[in-house]
Protein backbone atom coordinates (compact mmCIF):
# COMPACT_ATOMS: atom_id res chain seq x y z
CA UNK A 1 0.00 0.00 0.00
CA UNK A 2 1.02 3.38 -0.61
CA UNK A 3 2.42 6.07 2.09
CA UNK A 4 -0.04 7.45 4.22
CA UNK A 5 -2.36 4.30 4.41
CA UNK A 6 -3.73 3.38 7.87
CA UNK A 7 -5.65 0.19 8.44
CA UNK A 8 -7.00 1.16 11.03
CA UNK A 9 -9.06 4.09 9.45
CA UNK A 10 -9.55 2.13 6.31
CA UNK A 11 -11.42 -0.90 8.69
CA UNK A 12 -13.51 1.78 10.57
CA UNK A 13 -14.65 3.39 6.97
CA UNK A 14 -15.60 0.20 6.22
CA UNK A 15 -17.39 -1.05 9.11
CA UNK A 16 -19.04 2.35 9.12
CA UNK A 17 -20.33 1.74 5.70
CA UNK A 18 -22.23 -1.68 6.68
CA UNK A 19 -23.81 0.14 9.89
CA UNK A 20 -25.35 3.13 6.95
CA UNK A 21 -26.18 0.00 4.75
CA UNK A 22 -28.06 -1.29 7.97
CA UNK A 23 -29.84 1.61 7.82
CA UNK A 24 -32.26 1.50 4.69
CA UNK A 25 -33.42 -1.95 6.14
CA UNK A 26 -33.82 -0.46 9.25
CA UNK A 27 -35.94 2.24 7.55
CA UNK A 28 -38.16 0.06 5.89
CA UNK A 29 -39.14 -1.54 9.58
CA UNK A 30 -39.88 1.88 10.87
CA UNK A 31 -41.92 2.89 7.45
CA UNK A 32 -43.36 -0.86 7.42
CA UNK A 33 -44.88 -0.45 11.11
CA UNK A 34 -45.72 3.21 10.27
CA UNK A 35 -47.96 2.07 7.46
CA UNK A 36 -51.51 0.34 7.83
CA UNK A 37 -51.16 -3.59 7.00
CA UNK A 38 -52.48 -3.96 3.78
CA UNK A 39 -49.44 -1.56 2.51
CA UNK A 40 -46.77 -2.96 4.89
CA UNK A 41 -44.84 -5.37 1.83
CA UNK A 42 -45.04 -2.28 -0.37
CA UNK A 43 -43.15 0.18 2.14
CA UNK A 44 -40.53 -2.52 2.52
CA UNK A 45 -39.86 -3.37 -1.01
CA UNK A 46 -39.92 0.69 -1.58
CA UNK A 47 -36.75 1.19 0.56
CA UNK A 48 -34.92 -2.31 -0.37
CA UNK A 49 -35.40 -0.55 -4.62
CA UNK A 50 -33.08 1.97 -3.49
CA UNK A 51 -30.68 -0.39 -2.53
CA UNK A 52 -30.45 -2.13 -5.99
CA UNK A 53 -30.82 0.52 -8.39
CA UNK A 54 -29.00 3.23 -6.44
CA UNK A 55 -25.78 0.65 -6.18
CA UNK A 56 -25.64 0.09 -9.90
CA UNK A 57 -26.47 3.77 -10.38
CA UNK A 58 -23.42 4.24 -8.32
CA UNK A 59 -20.95 2.54 -10.50
CA UNK A 60 -22.23 3.49 -13.45
CA UNK A 61 -21.88 7.70 -13.38
CA UNK A 62 -23.16 8.51 -9.81
CA UNK A 63 -19.55 8.82 -7.76
CA UNK A 64 -18.30 10.47 -10.93
CA UNK A 65 -21.15 13.02 -11.00
CA UNK A 66 -20.34 13.60 -7.20
CA UNK A 67 -17.22 13.14 -6.50
CA UNK A 68 -15.39 14.15 -10.33
CA UNK A 69 -13.27 16.65 -10.39
CA UNK A 70 -15.52 19.82 -10.65
CA UNK A 71 -16.67 20.22 -14.10
CA UNK A 72 -18.60 23.70 -13.70
CA UNK A 73 -18.57 26.15 -11.42
CA UNK A 74 -18.80 23.60 -8.34
CA UNK A 75 -21.96 22.03 -9.40
CA UNK A 76 -21.77 18.87 -10.92
CA UNK A 77 -18.53 16.25 -11.12
CA UNK A 78 -17.21 15.42 -14.73
CA UNK A 79 -17.05 11.89 -16.17
CA UNK A 80 -14.09 10.79 -15.57
CA UNK A 81 -14.69 8.09 -13.51
CA UNK A 82 -17.47 6.84 -15.30
CA UNK A 83 -18.02 2.77 -14.30
CA UNK A 84 -15.81 3.81 -11.06
CA UNK A 85 -12.53 3.89 -13.87
CA UNK A 86 -9.37 5.05 -11.95
CA UNK A 87 -10.33 4.01 -8.67
CA UNK A 88 -7.57 1.60 -8.16
CA UNK A 89 -5.62 -0.54 -4.89
CA UNK A 90 -3.14 2.59 -4.45
CA UNK A 91 -5.59 5.51 -4.62
CA UNK A 92 -6.26 7.27 -1.47
CA UNK A 93 -8.53 10.08 0.01
CA UNK A 94 -6.49 11.15 3.46
CA UNK A 95 -5.59 7.68 4.66
CA UNK A 96 -7.80 5.19 3.65
CA UNK A 97 -8.45 3.98 0.00
CA UNK A 98 -10.76 6.07 -2.68
CA UNK A 99 -12.89 2.79 -3.19
CA UNK A 100 -13.67 2.85 0.45
CA UNK A 101 -14.80 6.24 0.52
CA UNK A 102 -16.85 5.55 -2.62
CA UNK A 103 -18.57 2.74 -0.36
CA UNK A 104 -19.59 4.82 2.51
CA UNK A 105 -20.87 7.82 -0.24
CA UNK A 106 -22.83 4.66 -1.74
CA UNK A 107 -24.82 4.65 1.48
CA UNK A 108 -25.46 7.76 1.78
CA UNK A 109 -26.96 7.97 -1.83
CA UNK A 110 -29.11 5.14 -1.14
CA UNK A 111 -30.94 6.20 1.71
CA UNK A 112 -31.80 9.36 0.94
CA UNK A 113 -34.55 8.11 -2.02
CA UNK A 114 -35.66 5.65 0.71
CA UNK A 115 -36.46 8.60 2.94
CA UNK A 116 -38.92 9.96 0.15
CA UNK A 117 -40.89 6.62 0.07
CA UNK A 118 -42.42 7.86 3.17
CA UNK A 119 -44.19 10.71 1.81
CA UNK A 120 -46.17 8.75 -0.66
CA UNK A 121 -46.95 5.56 1.35
CA UNK A 122 -49.89 3.48 0.46
CA UNK A 123 -50.67 5.27 -3.35
CA UNK A 124 -47.43 4.61 -5.33
CA UNK A 125 -47.34 2.26 -7.93
CA UNK A 126 -44.12 0.21 -7.84
CA UNK A 127 -42.95 0.56 -11.14
CA UNK A 128 -43.00 4.20 -11.11
CA UNK A 129 -41.37 4.73 -8.19
CA UNK A 130 -38.05 2.49 -9.32
CA UNK A 131 -38.11 5.07 -12.52
CA UNK A 132 -38.27 8.21 -10.00
CA UNK A 133 -35.74 6.46 -8.17
CA UNK A 134 -33.01 6.76 -10.98
CA UNK A 135 -34.46 10.02 -12.29
CA UNK A 136 -33.87 11.41 -8.72
CA UNK A 137 -30.44 10.53 -7.93
CA UNK A 138 -29.24 11.01 -11.06
CA UNK A 139 -30.65 14.87 -11.15
CA UNK A 140 -30.98 16.17 -7.73
CA UNK A 141 -28.62 13.95 -5.57
CA UNK A 142 -25.59 13.42 -7.03
CA UNK A 143 -25.23 17.53 -7.85
CA UNK A 144 -26.55 17.93 -4.62
CA UNK A 145 -23.65 15.89 -2.91
CA UNK A 146 -21.12 17.41 -5.29
CA UNK A 147 -22.15 20.97 -3.92
CA UNK A 148 -21.47 19.93 -0.42
CA UNK A 149 -19.41 17.05 -0.30
CA UNK A 150 -16.82 17.64 -3.00
CA UNK A 151 -13.55 19.35 -1.45
CA UNK A 152 -10.89 20.23 -4.00
CA UNK A 153 -8.69 22.99 -2.16
CA UNK A 154 -11.45 25.61 -2.74
CA UNK A 155 -12.17 24.56 -6.14
CA UNK A 156 -14.98 21.65 -5.45
CA UNK A 157 -18.32 22.27 -4.43
CA UNK A 158 -19.73 25.73 -4.02
CA UNK A 159 -21.82 25.28 -0.60
CA UNK A 160 -19.24 23.34 1.09
CA UNK A 161 -16.05 24.20 -0.91
CA UNK A 162 -16.20 27.37 -2.28
CA UNK A 163 -18.85 29.03 0.53
CA UNK A 164 -17.90 27.09 3.50
CA UNK A 165 -21.46 25.93 4.22
CA UNK A 166 -21.14 23.12 7.05
CA UNK A 167 -22.73 20.06 6.81
CA UNK A 168 -20.43 17.12 8.56
CA UNK A 169 -22.85 14.20 7.01
CA UNK A 170 -25.69 15.12 5.15
CA UNK A 171 -28.39 17.30 6.65
CA UNK A 172 -28.44 19.48 3.67
CA UNK A 173 -27.50 16.59 1.08
CA UNK A 174 -29.33 13.59 2.70
CA UNK A 175 -32.38 14.71 5.07
CA UNK A 176 -33.53 18.37 3.79
CA UNK A 177 -33.15 17.55 0.14
CA UNK A 178 -35.09 13.78 0.98
CA UNK A 179 -37.91 16.05 3.15
CA UNK A 180 -38.70 18.60 0.41
CA UNK A 181 -38.35 16.03 -2.56
CA UNK A 182 -41.17 14.20 -0.32
CA UNK A 183 -43.28 17.67 -0.33
CA UNK A 184 -43.24 17.98 -3.84
CA UNK A 185 -44.35 14.07 -4.28
CA UNK A 186 -46.98 14.24 -2.01
CA UNK A 187 -48.20 17.17 -3.95
CA UNK A 188 -48.17 15.81 -6.98
CA UNK A 189 -49.62 12.61 -6.37
CA UNK A 190 -52.35 14.08 -3.77
CA UNK A 191 -54.01 12.82 -0.64
CA UNK A 192 -54.65 9.29 0.29
CA UNK A 193 -58.22 8.18 -0.12
CA UNK A 194 -59.90 9.23 3.42
CA UNK A 195 -57.54 11.46 4.28
CA UNK A 196 -58.73 13.64 7.64
CA UNK A 197 -61.83 11.76 7.66
CA UNK A 198 -60.75 7.97 8.17
CA UNK A 199 -57.94 6.51 11.05
CA UNK A 200 -54.96 5.85 9.66
CA UNK A 201 -53.32 4.29 12.59
CA UNK A 202 -49.53 2.99 12.56
CA UNK A 203 -50.04 -1.07 12.01
CA UNK A 204 -47.32 -2.02 14.49
CA UNK A 205 -46.13 -0.26 16.86
CA UNK A 206 -43.56 -2.83 17.83
CA UNK A 207 -42.06 -3.00 14.37
CA UNK A 208 -41.54 0.72 14.51
CA UNK A 209 -39.27 0.99 17.47
CA UNK A 210 -37.21 -1.64 15.97
CA UNK A 211 -36.70 0.17 12.79
CA UNK A 212 -35.95 3.20 14.98
CA UNK A 213 -33.50 1.62 16.57
CA UNK A 214 -31.73 0.03 13.83
CA UNK A 215 -31.31 3.63 12.63
CA UNK A 216 -29.80 4.93 16.10
CA UNK A 217 -27.47 1.65 15.61
CA UNK A 218 -26.55 2.53 11.92
CA UNK A 219 -26.41 6.28 12.57
CA UNK A 220 -23.25 5.57 14.55
CA UNK A 221 -21.06 4.55 11.09
CA UNK A 222 -23.44 7.48 9.18
CA UNK A 223 -22.04 10.52 11.26
CA UNK A 224 -18.90 9.07 13.04
CA UNK A 225 -18.14 7.71 9.58
CA UNK A 226 -17.68 10.74 7.67
CA UNK A 227 -14.62 11.65 9.71
CA UNK A 228 -13.06 9.19 7.61
CA UNK A 229 -10.45 8.28 10.17
CA UNK A 230 -10.59 6.33 13.81
CA UNK A 231 -9.43 9.71 15.80
CA UNK A 232 -11.06 12.35 18.41
CA UNK A 233 -13.28 14.09 15.86
CA UNK A 234 -14.85 10.77 15.01
CA UNK A 235 -15.24 10.19 18.60
CA UNK A 236 -16.96 13.58 19.13
CA UNK A 237 -18.93 13.22 16.35
CA UNK A 238 -20.69 9.82 17.94
CA UNK A 239 -20.74 11.20 21.34
CA UNK A 240 -22.77 13.82 19.73
CA UNK A 241 -25.15 11.78 18.08
CA UNK A 242 -25.95 10.01 20.94
CA UNK A 243 -26.58 12.54 23.39
CA UNK A 244 -28.52 14.41 20.50
CA UNK A 245 -30.70 11.79 19.78
CA UNK A 246 -31.91 10.95 23.86
CA UNK A 247 -32.54 14.27 23.94
CA UNK A 248 -34.64 14.86 21.20
CA UNK A 249 -36.45 12.21 22.25
CA UNK A 250 -37.23 13.62 25.65
CA UNK A 251 -37.84 17.09 23.91
CA UNK A 252 -40.46 15.57 21.60
CA UNK A 253 -42.16 13.59 24.70
CA UNK A 254 -42.33 16.40 26.72
CA UNK A 255 -43.86 18.60 24.24
CA UNK A 256 -46.27 15.54 22.99
CA UNK A 257 -47.78 15.09 26.19
CA UNK A 258 -48.05 19.02 26.97
CA UNK A 259 -49.81 18.97 23.86
CA UNK A 260 -51.83 15.96 23.71
CA UNK A 261 -51.92 14.56 26.76
CA UNK A 262 -49.98 11.36 26.52
CA UNK A 263 -46.27 9.67 25.72
CA UNK A 264 -46.53 7.66 23.17
CA UNK A 265 -44.32 4.85 21.80
CA UNK A 266 -44.30 6.41 18.14
CA UNK A 267 -43.56 9.90 19.50
CA UNK A 268 -40.52 8.02 21.38
CA UNK A 269 -39.53 6.64 18.03
CA UNK A 270 -40.37 9.96 15.66
CA UNK A 271 -38.46 12.01 18.45
CA UNK A 272 -34.83 9.69 18.06
CA UNK A 273 -35.29 9.92 14.27
CA UNK A 274 -35.45 13.70 14.59
CA UNK A 275 -32.48 13.87 16.32
CA UNK A 276 -30.19 12.11 14.22
CA UNK A 277 -31.65 13.83 11.80
CA UNK A 278 -31.22 17.34 13.28
CA UNK A 279 -27.28 16.49 14.51
CA UNK A 280 -26.28 14.68 10.94
CA UNK A 281 -25.00 18.41 10.25
CA UNK A 282 -24.06 19.44 13.44
CA UNK A 283 -21.73 16.73 14.82
CA UNK A 284 -18.28 17.35 14.20
CA UNK A 285 -18.29 20.83 14.98
CA UNK A 286 -20.73 21.24 18.28
CA UNK A 287 -19.78 20.17 22.11
CA UNK A 288 -21.70 17.61 23.72
CA UNK A 289 -23.78 20.58 25.39
CA UNK A 290 -24.09 21.95 22.34
CA UNK A 291 -25.46 18.39 20.71
CA UNK A 292 -27.95 18.43 24.06
CA UNK A 293 -29.71 21.72 22.82
CA UNK A 294 -29.26 20.83 19.06
CA UNK A 295 -31.38 17.59 20.25
CA UNK A 296 -34.14 19.09 22.51
CA UNK A 297 -34.91 21.93 20.11
CA UNK A 298 -35.17 19.54 17.06
CA UNK A 299 -37.44 17.33 19.00
CA UNK A 300 -39.84 20.15 20.03
CA UNK A 301 -40.19 21.94 16.57
CA UNK A 302 -40.26 18.43 14.48
CA UNK A 303 -43.02 17.48 16.89
CA UNK A 304 -44.82 20.44 16.13
CA UNK A 305 -44.23 20.03 12.51
CA UNK A 306 -45.65 17.10 11.78
CA UNK A 307 -49.23 18.72 12.16
CA UNK A 308 -49.05 20.84 9.74
CA UNK A 309 -49.92 18.75 6.89
CA UNK A 310 -53.44 18.58 8.64
CA UNK A 311 -53.67 22.63 8.78
CA UNK A 312 -51.71 23.30 5.13
CA UNK A 313 -53.54 20.25 3.81
CA UNK A 314 -50.98 17.97 2.41
CA UNK A 315 -50.88 14.25 2.87
CA UNK A 316 -47.24 13.72 3.98
CA UNK A 317 -47.94 10.01 4.69
CA UNK A 318 -45.16 9.32 7.41
CA UNK A 319 -43.94 12.93 8.58
CA UNK A 320 -40.74 12.72 6.04
CA UNK A 321 -41.57 16.54 5.83
CA UNK A 322 -41.61 17.27 9.47
CA UNK A 323 -38.56 15.20 10.60
CA UNK A 324 -36.00 15.66 7.79
CA UNK A 325 -36.78 18.49 6.08
CA UNK A 326 -37.52 20.67 9.27
CA UNK A 327 -35.02 18.62 11.29
CA UNK A 328 -32.48 18.91 8.70
CA UNK A 329 -33.06 22.91 8.39
CA UNK A 330 -33.18 22.92 11.95
CA UNK A 331 -29.45 21.13 12.92
CA UNK A 332 -28.03 23.00 10.26
CA UNK A 333 -28.95 26.76 11.31
CA UNK A 334 -28.15 26.01 14.87
CA UNK A 335 -24.31 25.20 13.43
CA UNK A 336 -24.39 28.52 12.65
CA UNK A 337 -24.70 28.92 16.96
CA UNK A 338 -23.33 26.53 18.84
CA UNK A 339 -19.83 25.55 16.41
CA UNK A 340 -16.92 25.87 18.69
CA UNK A 341 -14.25 26.05 16.33
CA UNK A 342 -12.38 23.40 17.86
CA UNK A 343 -13.88 20.00 17.04
CA UNK A 344 -13.89 19.35 12.86
CA UNK A 345 -13.77 22.44 11.97
CA UNK A 346 -12.01 25.79 12.87
CA UNK A 347 -15.32 27.95 12.24
CA UNK A 348 -16.94 29.48 15.43
CA UNK A 349 -20.70 29.89 15.75
CA UNK A 350 -22.76 33.08 17.22
CA UNK A 351 -22.49 31.75 21.29
CA UNK A 352 -19.14 30.86 20.65
CA UNK A 353 -18.00 34.56 19.22
CA UNK A 354 -17.69 33.64 15.57
CA UNK A 355 -20.85 36.42 14.96
CA UNK A 356 -23.61 35.86 12.40
CA UNK A 357 -21.60 35.02 9.29
CA UNK A 358 -21.89 31.62 9.58
CA UNK A 359 -25.63 31.38 10.20
CA UNK A 360 -25.62 33.32 7.34
CA UNK A 361 -23.90 31.02 5.35
CA UNK A 362 -26.17 28.21 6.81
CA UNK A 363 -29.60 29.54 6.06
CA UNK A 364 -28.01 29.88 2.29
CA UNK A 365 -27.10 26.36 2.40
CA UNK A 366 -30.32 25.43 3.51
CA UNK A 367 -31.99 27.67 0.92
CA UNK A 368 -30.11 26.78 -2.23
CA UNK A 369 -30.71 23.10 -1.35
CA UNK A 370 -34.47 23.05 -0.41
CA UNK A 371 -35.07 25.11 -3.63
CA UNK A 372 -33.22 22.73 -5.99
CA UNK A 373 -34.52 19.64 -4.29
CA UNK A 374 -38.68 21.04 -4.78
CA UNK A 375 -38.51 22.50 -7.95
CA UNK A 376 -36.97 19.02 -9.60
CA UNK A 377 -37.96 16.76 -7.64
CA UNK A 378 -41.48 18.49 -8.85
CA UNK A 379 -40.96 18.12 -12.00
CA UNK A 380 -39.46 14.62 -12.01
CA UNK A 381 -42.44 13.33 -10.46
CA UNK A 382 -45.08 15.37 -13.10
CA UNK A 383 -42.46 13.66 -15.93
CA UNK A 384 -43.05 10.01 -14.78
CA UNK A 385 -46.74 10.86 -13.81
CA UNK A 386 -47.51 11.33 -17.67
CA UNK A 387 -45.29 9.08 -18.72
CA UNK A 388 -46.36 5.70 -16.96
CA UNK A 389 -49.29 6.81 -13.84
CA UNK A 390 -47.65 7.40 -10.66
CA UNK A 391 -50.69 6.65 -8.73
CA UNK A 392 -52.57 3.39 -7.96
CA UNK A 393 -56.28 2.90 -8.66
CA UNK A 394 -58.77 4.58 -6.15
CA UNK A 395 -59.82 0.47 -5.66
CA UNK A 396 -56.20 -0.78 -5.18
CA UNK A 397 -55.75 2.16 -2.58
CA UNK A 398 -58.69 1.30 -0.75
CA UNK A 399 -58.11 -2.85 -1.44
CA UNK A 400 -54.53 -2.72 -0.60
CA UNK A 401 -51.26 -2.03 -2.27
CA UNK A 402 -49.61 -5.40 -1.12
CA UNK A 403 -51.60 -7.78 -3.42
CA UNK A 404 -51.92 -5.07 -6.79
CA UNK A 405 -48.43 -4.37 -6.79
CA UNK A 406 -46.57 -7.63 -5.21
CA UNK A 407 -49.54 -10.32 -5.35
CA UNK A 408 -48.42 -11.16 -1.78
CA UNK A 409 -49.31 -9.87 1.60
CA UNK A 410 -47.69 -8.92 4.95
CA UNK A 411 -49.53 -11.44 6.83
CA UNK A 412 -52.15 -14.58 6.95
CA UNK A 413 -55.23 -13.85 8.50
CA UNK A 414 -57.03 -16.44 6.56
CA UNK A 415 -56.99 -19.51 9.11
CA UNK A 416 -58.05 -16.80 11.68
CA UNK A 417 -60.87 -15.81 9.74
CA UNK A 418 -61.74 -19.22 9.37
CA UNK A 419 -61.60 -19.99 12.87
CA UNK A 420 -63.54 -17.16 14.08
CA UNK A 421 -66.04 -17.12 11.53
CA UNK A 422 -67.35 -20.83 12.84
CA UNK A 423 -67.83 -18.79 16.22
CA UNK A 424 -70.38 -16.38 14.15
CA UNK A 425 -74.23 -16.20 15.75
CA UNK A 426 -76.18 -17.99 12.84
CA UNK A 427 -73.26 -20.13 11.33
CA UNK A 428 -73.54 -23.86 11.13
CA UNK A 429 -70.50 -24.25 12.85
CA UNK A 430 -72.28 -21.98 15.51
CA UNK A 431 -75.50 -24.28 15.50
CA UNK A 432 -73.14 -26.95 16.11
CA UNK A 433 -72.06 -25.67 19.41
CA UNK A 434 -68.47 -24.49 19.70
CA UNK A 435 -65.47 -25.56 21.89
CA UNK A 436 -65.32 -22.31 23.34
CA UNK A 437 -67.64 -19.47 22.95
CA UNK A 438 -66.01 -15.84 22.19
CA UNK A 439 -66.07 -13.02 24.00
CA UNK A 440 -69.77 -10.59 23.17
CA UNK A 441 -68.91 -7.96 20.76
CA UNK A 442 -65.43 -8.93 19.55
CA UNK A 443 -66.09 -11.79 17.17
CA UNK A 444 -67.73 -9.04 14.75
CA UNK A 445 -64.85 -6.55 15.08
CA UNK A 446 -62.40 -9.52 14.52
CA UNK A 447 -63.81 -11.55 11.47
CA UNK A 448 -64.31 -8.16 9.96
CA UNK A 449 -60.78 -6.55 10.27
CA UNK A 450 -58.79 -10.01 9.71
CA UNK A 451 -60.91 -11.52 7.09
CA UNK A 452 -60.88 -7.84 5.08
CA UNK A 453 -57.00 -7.93 5.38
CA UNK A 454 -57.06 -10.97 3.54
CA UNK A 455 -59.41 -9.95 1.13
CA UNK A 456 -62.38 -12.25 2.17
CA UNK A 457 -65.42 -11.31 4.00
CA UNK A 458 -65.83 -14.46 6.49
CA UNK A 459 -69.06 -12.76 8.09
CA UNK A 460 -71.37 -13.17 4.54
CA UNK A 461 -70.21 -16.42 4.04
CA UNK A 462 -71.25 -17.88 7.31
CA UNK A 463 -74.91 -15.98 6.43
CA UNK A 464 -75.32 -17.88 3.54
CA UNK A 465 -74.04 -21.65 5.33
CA UNK A 466 -77.18 -23.92 3.58
CA UNK A 467 -77.60 -25.09 6.98
CA UNK A 468 -78.01 -22.40 8.91
CA UNK A 469 -81.55 -22.04 10.85
CA UNK A 470 -83.82 -19.80 8.81
CA UNK A 471 -86.32 -17.16 10.39
CA UNK A 472 -90.31 -18.20 10.52
CA UNK A 473 -92.00 -16.23 7.77
CA UNK A 474 -94.47 -14.40 10.02
CA UNK A 475 -92.74 -13.50 13.03
CA UNK A 476 -90.27 -11.86 10.94
CA UNK A 477 -90.96 -11.93 7.33
CA UNK A 478 -87.76 -9.07 5.64
CA UNK A 479 -85.48 -9.94 8.72
CA UNK A 480 -83.33 -11.88 7.30
CA UNK A 481 -82.31 -10.03 4.29
CA UNK A 482 -81.71 -6.61 5.96
CA UNK A 483 -79.47 -8.27 8.30
CA UNK A 484 -77.32 -10.10 5.73
CA UNK A 485 -75.54 -7.12 4.45
CA UNK A 486 -74.27 -5.60 8.04
CA UNK A 487 -71.21 -8.02 8.40
CA UNK A 488 -70.34 -7.14 4.64
CA UNK A 489 -70.60 -3.17 5.63
CA UNK A 490 -68.60 -3.66 8.00
CA UNK A 491 -66.01 -5.32 6.49
CA UNK A 492 -66.23 -2.48 4.09
CA UNK A 493 -65.23 0.45 6.74
CA UNK A 494 -62.68 -1.39 8.22
CA UNK A 495 -60.86 -2.52 4.90
CA UNK A 496 -60.50 0.76 4.23
CA UNK A 497 -58.54 2.12 7.19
Amino acid sequence: MPDGFSAGDTAFVLISAALVMLMTPGLAFFYGGMVRAKSTLNMLAMSFLSLGIVSVLWVLYGYSLSFGSDSFAGLIGDLDHLGMRGLGLNELTGTIPVTAFALLQLMFAVIAPALISGAVADRARFAAWGLFIALWVTAVYFPVAHWVFFFDGGHGGWLGDRNGVIDFAGGTAVHINAGVAGLALCLVLGKRIGFKKDPMRPHSLPLVMLGSGLLWFGWFGFNAGSALAANGVAAMAMVNTQVATGAALVGWLVYERFRHGAFTTLGAASGAVAGLVAITPACGSVSPLGAVAIGLVAGAVCCAAVSLKYRWGFDDSLDVVGVHAVGGAVGSLLVGLFATGGVGQGVKGLFYGGGLGQLGKQAMGVAAVAAYSFVLSWLLARAVDRLVGFRVAGEVEVAGIDQAEHAESAYDFSAVGAGLARALPGSAAAAAGPAVKPAAGVVEESVAGAAGMAGKSAAPKAVEEPDAPKPAPKATPKAAPKAAPKPAEKKTEVDAR
